[in-house]
């Protein structure tokens, strides 16, 4: 029996997964990506999991399509680069079980590190994509997505963007169907990618993509919505839905629902039956410049940006040249994004700054260590790069420039990409060291379980990886682990490692401040004796958001913000500060 409901864009994307009796989910947590496997991990059926990276999730679901299940993989758009090398592959060998490709791509950068457009990705591969613009077409496309995986013999790649994984509107829900598994053939010359079987692989897919281009003309995933034929609008996804509500009624629509391979006699078609051609699309001009190529005078790029999210506003102004009114509104002071109350990274970076070290970075919540006042980081790439890139930097500038230099990587984040960084730092002999800050939880997307937690996705018991263990195992013999709290031994340990003439890891292991368990054992908040507090500002250093200063009064802590790590207290030299962790000088 069916029912409606509110349901968030990736949930239904879950929701739908379910639906079409999907059994296994792989998949690296990454926003705007994280939710749809943690709803399917809501589920009895679905066995899903964490992967340590996004090249090991997909891989993992293209055993399980092997297996003959239906499975998926999700990730953001910067993990599909990641997964970029099994997934051109995978498009040679196709599928058995049907295989979906969820990738979020995050037009504005709402958390990510730059803006990429995912559509090339099913151009490049050859590969079949999907875009709702709604959570009830999340829903229905992503059981759409794993039966034209079967029925083309081919990964398909699923496209949200933020805006679309991340709003709720009214989806239709039914009852899961359970297609039989489909039996495994051993077919070394379809599934066994040596030179001699993918060279006619490769003719397989070109003939896939020709289907595909039929495919494309037929399916109701691309239609044309009526209206005044003075524009006709072609869109997908949410530029689809700020073109309607921006031009109602006052335009036609081609809405593409399979944004790749498009659908060339349909586009030629509506083309022809509408005065002014305009491509509506964000970031990069995919749609446009194939139209182009088709010879089909449009318009896209030199009426909207390359850069950024849409809105109807922009796009009414833009083509209708309608300027909405606008009350004005007194200016609002900024709120940069900080590190939390008692976040385990803040002490750690307030040493790197005094200490005047090179930091190379890595992604996560700890990015915001290059914000004022700490300041600390020198460069962030991609997830792994602060331990490969501490190496090439070690080796160009010197070994005194690397004793004044370390990385700092996430315990999830060196699981994922940091571990072989390292193993180059030890094999090629550079004398680096190496920060593993270990909050015992993957923080930024919303605290899910990691290989070195203990826990699986689903909660339950594992191993969790011993990150001393495997440290010396890759043949790092100084090891030291130290508490971010304690200013004076990360210092200490900073200054020692830092000098050796070999490899060293600090492991800096305090949990997140915001994990149940650290929140129900807080301490009380510091307390301020307002006759010793001298106005030094020193305690500001840290910036930390439960305290800020007062001309008159000095040092103000916010008491339903700080938790009592003492960090304040260590700064101050005159002992005006009390609680916490004590009251060290450093």
């Amino acid at each position: 029996m069916s029912k409606k409901e509110l349901m968030f864009g990736n949930a239904a994307v879950a929701r739908g997964f379910w639906e079409a009796g999907c059994t296994f989910a792989s998949s690296y947590p990454g926003t705007p990506s994280t939710e749809v496997t943690e709803f399917a991990a809501e589920t009895a059926e679905i066995y899903a999991e964490w992967a340590p990276n996004e090249k090991v999730a997909l891989e993992s679901a293209f055993g399980a399509s092997l297996a003959g299940a239906r499975s998926f993989a999700a990730m953001k758009h910067v993990g599909l680069n990641v997964a970029a090398d099994p997934l051109f592959t995978m498009s040679y060998t196709g599928v058995n079980g049907g295989l979906a490709v969820v990738v979020a791509d995050d037009p504005g950068m709402h958390s990510s590190q730059n803006e990429q457009d995912s559509r090339h990705y099913a151009m490049g591969a050859k590969l079949p994509m999907l875009e709702p613009a709604d959570a009830a077409e999340c829903r229905a496309y992503a059981m759409a997505a794993l039966e034209l995986s079967e029925r083309f013999d081919a990964p398909v790649l699923f496209r949200l963007t933020t805006r679309v994984a991340h709003s709720r509107s009214p989806v239709e829900t039914g009852e899961r169907t359970e297609p039989p598994r489909r039996a495994y053939q051993k077919d070394p010359g379809k599934y066994v990618m040596m030179p001699a079987n993918a060279r006619g692989r490769h003719v397989a897919v070109e003939a896939r993509t020709e289907a595909l281009k039929a495919f494309a003309e037929t399916t109701p995933l691309n239609r044309v919505v009526p209206g005044d034929r003075r524009i006709g609008v072609v869109a997908a996804g949410i530029a689809y839905q700020y073109a309607r509500e921006a031009l109602g009624d006052r335009a036609a629509y081609l809405k593409l629902g399979l944004v790749n391979p498009l659908p060339e006699k349909k586009i030629r078609e509506f083309a022809a039956s509408v005065d002014r051609l305009v491509i509506v699309e964000e970031l990069d001009p995919v749609i446009e410049t194939q139209i182009r190529a088709m010879g089909i005078p449009c318009e896209g790029k030199a009426l909207f940006s390359r850069i950024g999210e849409y809105t109807a506003r922009a796009i009414a102004a833009a083509l209708l040249g309608e300027t909405a009114e606008t009350v004005a509104v007194p200016p609002v002071p900024g709120r940069p994004p900080v590190l939390c109350p008692g976040c385990p990274h803040r002490g750690v970076f307030y040493v790197l700054s005094k200490l005047k070290l090179f930091v190379s970075g890595d992604i996560g919540c700890y990015t915001l260590g290059a914000l004022p006042p700490l300041g600390a980081l020198d460069t962030t790439l991609c997830m792994g790069a602060s331990v490969s890139g501490l190496h090439g930097w070690c080796k160009a500038a010197g070994d005194e420039a690397a004793k004044r230099s370390v990385a700092v990587i996430g315990d999830s984040t060196f699981i994922h990409s940091g571990i072989t960084g390292l193993i180059n730092i030890v094999y090629n002999g550079s004398p680096a060291t190496v920060l593993i800050l270990d909050n015992s939880i993957t923080g930024m997307t919303g605290h899910q379980q990691n290989p070195c937690t203990g826990l699986t996705l689903k909660n339950a018991p594992a191993p969790a990886v011993d990150l001393t263990a495997l440290c010396h195992a890759v043949g790092v013999r100084r090891v030291r682990t130290v508490d971010p709290f304690d200013l004076a031994a990360v210092e200490t340990a900073l200054r020692e490692e830092t000098a050796a003439d070999e490899p060293s890891v600090i492991i800096v292991k305090r949990p997140c401040a915001l994990l149940k368990p650290v929140v129900a054992q807080r301490k009380p908040p510091v307390t301020v004796e307002r006759d010793a507090c001298r106005r030094c500002r020193a305690c500001m250093r840290i910036g930390c958001p439960a305290i800020s200063f007062d001309r008159e009064k000095g040092a103000v802590v916010d008491t339903t913000l700080c938790v009592g790590c003492g960090l304040c207290g260590q700064m101050c030299a005159f002992g005006a500060i009390r609680g916490g962790s004590g009251t060290r000088v450093i």
